[in-house]
């Protein structure tokens, strides 16, 4: 085979073999594939797209690229769930604890935030001396003993993704559904699970804007986990605006405990219940989603849900007292609100001015390299539809200084608008795909 032949091939709209996949594939880890023929690769791809079956073998050829988990020895059936990113988005930290409290085991390997969006491990990193590096032997022996841990993949994990989403960053060809499809499959694949639960947001704040673009992206997926032989569902949910109020690390980490206490229900909370029924089902702990929902209110209501958070925490090295009482996390000590310029009904919450907002006063990475500010943040006060007084608080915002305050409130403020009408606010679930 010769890469110039597979490339006029893609790029005259012909499908490609596994066997050509993989070629590539393997030529671009080893150094044999230059990156201006991976380059040129992309850009077909983006123009031409991919079938299912060609995606479902570009997506196996990057998950065998590096280490395969082996999470066998861990008892029962293992539930993933992965979200394509948002702002506000604190599921994670709500719904594994949840899931776990019922019975099913969580063995999830999370990334950082990058962009607008958070990143679950930066949020862990919030509460003092919490470890997210475990050993595979570690991460098996916590999981089989208390049913839940939370850890950073290694570089071994699909490192054909790293070069090749370098390659995408720089070549304008990031948009394409077949190649982010894959992107994110192959470290889902790579990771051991049985059973994959996606949240493909959808809104100003996703990177899939358009609704049908979701669509297709979520089918996708669950078109290769299902080729895979794992189980699948997908949720499309709303990301117009923030999922949570809290918006930036210790403060999602605030808002995730008083949800798992049965302090606060909304949104986030909602959300948590539709992916994590379908991860109870899939995981065999009850037989219909409705069941699952009562199961998992249960478990908060009863303090198990927050219970087992609680035992991950002690279990990887992080401090309990901040569990028990999450207002000892520190916030940044400057803030100020956003308030209404007028009375009437909020009729939007950008989430990606706010996510853009948060990032401006250090909650975000413009790179990977980059460091974040744990403390900094913003929590939204009201959500799209509320009716709101002139001078109300909409937003209150929290950074290091006061000229990042300054700037961050400057972008904030364009994310809300306001109607004279009363608005209705969009849906959380826009549709689910299951296989």
């Amino acid at each position: 085979m010769r890469v110039p032949d597979i490339i006029m091939k893609k790029r005259d709209g012909g499908e490609l073999s596994p066997e050509e996949i993989f070629f590539l594939i393997d030529g671009m880890v080893s150094g044999d594939v230059p990156d201006y023929q991976m380059s040129a690769f992309c850009m077909a791809v983006y123009f031409q797209g991919m079938t299912p079956a060609e995606t479902a073998a570009l997506t196996l050829a990057m998950a065998r690229s590096g280490e395969i988990v082996d999470l066998s020895a861990i008892r029962g059936t293992k539930v993933d769930k992965h979200s394509t990113g948002g702002v506000g988005d604190t599921t994670t930290l709500v719904l594994a604890p949840m899931v776990a409290a019922t019975g099913v085991p969580v063995a999830k390997m999370s990334g950082r935030g990058l962009g607008h969006t958070g990143g679950t491990l930066d949020k862990l990193e919030s509460i003092p001396g919490m470890r997210v590096s475990l050993s595979e032997e570690e991460f098996i022996e916590q999981v089989n003993r208390i049913g839940i841990a939370i850890v950073g993949q290694t570089e071994d994990v699909a490192p054909a993704d790293k070069i090749l989403y370098a390659l995408r960053d720089v070549t304008a060809t990031v948009e394409s559904i077949p190649l982010i499809a894959a992107s994110i499959m192959s470290k889902k694949l790579a990771t051991g699970a049985d059973a994959i639960v996606l949240d493909v947001k959808t809104g100003t704040g996703a990177f899939m804007h358009d609704l049908s673009q979701a669509e297709a992206l979520a089918g996708l997926m669950v078109d290769i986990g299902r080729m895979a032989r794992r189980k699948m569902a997908a949720v499309i949910s709303d990301m117009n605006q923030p999922l949570g109020h809290g918006v930036g690390n210790t403060l999602e980490v605030i808002e995730a405990v008083q949800t798992l206490a049965g302090e606060k229900r909304g949104r986030l909370f909602d959300l948590c219940l539709e992916l994590g029924a379908r991860m109870v089902v899939m995981g065999g702990a009850e037989s219909s989603i409705e069941a699952a929902r009562a199961r998992l209110n249960d478990v908060v209501d009863s303090g198990a849900a927050l219970e087992k958070l609680r035992e991950m925490v002690v279990a990887q090295g992080g401090d309990p007292a901040y569990i028990d009482d999450p207002r000892r996390l520190p916030v940044a000590p400057y803030s100020e609100y956003i308030t209404a310029p007028c009375s009437g009904y909020v009729a939007s919450v950008d989430a990606m001015t706010l996510g853009k907002a948060a990032m401006s006063m250090g909650a975000g990475r413009a790179r990977k390299e980059d460091s974040v500010d744990l403390e900094c943040g913003l929590v939204t006060l009201v959500s799209i539809g509320d009716p709101v007084e002139q001078g109300q608080p909409v937003a209150k915002l929290y950074a290091s200084s006061t000229s990042l305050l300054t700037e961050g409130l400057s972008v904030a403020a364009k994310a809300y608008t306001y109607s004279a009408e009363p608005i209705e606010p969009p849906p959380l679930v826009y549709r689910i795909i299951e296989s």
